[in-house]
């Protein structure tokens, strides 16, 4: 049984007297990266996905309170937590330098990742 050199076939295609596979070595140098870009980077990864949670928890919050499955004192404590939580996210996001649009990831052919509304 023969086995085919695919590589040393084309390389006679082409002119080439011999293949000779390329030499594989490790980077000479470190990547250069910039930490305040991956701390940025980092911060709209992980605040996008508290936002898109926070506002999965406002809509089933609005959702049983609208069933009437809570009594006056939940929802305030809901509406309280809540409230908060956007005013936490609305810190972070000035500590971050990024805006609400900027969590907004693009999905596609799907759409945006959060409601514009």
């Amino acid at each position: 049984m023969t086995t085919r050199n695919e590589a040393a076939e084309l390389a006679a295609a082409l002119g080439e007297s011999t293949w000779t596979a390329p030499r594989v070595r490790p980077l000479d140098r470190r990547l250069a990266v910039d930490e305040n870009s991956v701390e940025r980077g980092l911060a709209s990864l992980v605040l996008t996905v508290v936002e898109l949670l926070r506002q999965l928890m406002e809509r089933q919050a609005l959702r049983r309170v609208d069933l009437g499955d809570l009594d006056d004192d939940q929802v305030e404590r809901i509406g309280a937590t809540l409230m908060a939580l956007e005013e936490q996210m609305t810190q972070l996001l000035d500590y971050f330098g990024l805006s609400p649009e900027d969590l907004n990831l693009d999905l596609g052919p799907l759409g945006p990742l959060l409601p514009t509304d």
